[in-house]
């Protein structure tokens, strides 16, 4: 029979086993939270999704952003890089891109490169990291619609103007081309008539908390399944 200790042990060697990931944050990080949760989900029964990956670190470019408190109360590594700081020194966004990147390949070295809300487009510079395109971003629209920043309010505007009934959010590959990399989930929101701002807002946000948590597992079961054929 096995003992505590054994048991502890067990999981430890099990959760050093599973893929990696790093979670890149602007804000609030309430899809990190989302994260974080189906990583300690291992109910398959409770109707939320798993997660079966190890959270390594958070990186934020906005030091009060409080999905930094979130990961650090469970027990996560942060770390803050600011685009302000590089800015004064008289560097560039690709020199800050560049050293983001820099950053996560040489301590981190993750599976996956998830984005939550990272307010900053990255550029090729930071791409060139990531030769396995192993960098996925949540964005709050339907592919080919709204690409780019306030995709919520363009498109409850559009609904406004009679030109859409639906909007939606997707998980995708990230390359060059803002919101444009392949499709990993997709996933359409109805907007209601009665619809404010606000309510489309917290139901699309609702929606999110969802789909980054079966996207990331879906991205990287590809993962795992590329490199079981090489």
């Amino acid at each position: 029979m096995a003992s505590a200790t054994d048991s502890t042990s067990i999981q430890q060697q099990q959760q050093q086993q599973l893929p990696t990931i790093v979670v890149l944050i602007s804000g609030s990080g309430s899809n990190l939270q989302a994260l974080i949760d189906a990583t300690q989900n291992t109910n398959q029964d409770s109707g939320s999704p798993s997660l079966k990956a190890n959270i390594i670190g958070v990186i934020s470019n906005r030091q009060k952003a409080y999905g930094l408190e979130r990961a650090q109360k469970a027990g996560i590594p942060t770390e803050t890089v600011s685009l302000k700081r590089f800015k004064d020194q008289g560097k560039s966004r690709e020199d800050f891109d560049d050293a983001v990147a820099t950053l996560i390949t040489t301590k981190y070295q993750p599976d996956l490169v998830v984005l939550a809300g990272w307010m900053h487009i990255l550029s090729p510079r930071f791409l060139a990291h990531f030769p396995r395109d192993n960098v996925m971003n949540l964005h709050p629209a339907l592919p080919g619609q709204f690409d780019g920043a306030h995709a919520i309010d363009r498109a409850f505007e559009a609904f406004q103007q009679g030109t859409i009934s639906e909007t939606g959010i997707m998980v995708h590959k990230v390359i060059a081309d803002v919101d444009r990399g392949q499709v990993i989930l997709q996933q359409p929101v109805p907007i209601l008539p009665s619809d404010t701002l606000s309510t489309l807002e917290d139901r699309i946000h609702l929606a999110e908390h969802d789909i980054i948590v079966r996207g990331a597992q879906a991205f990287l079961d590809e993962l795992t399944g590329k490199q079981q054929q090489q």
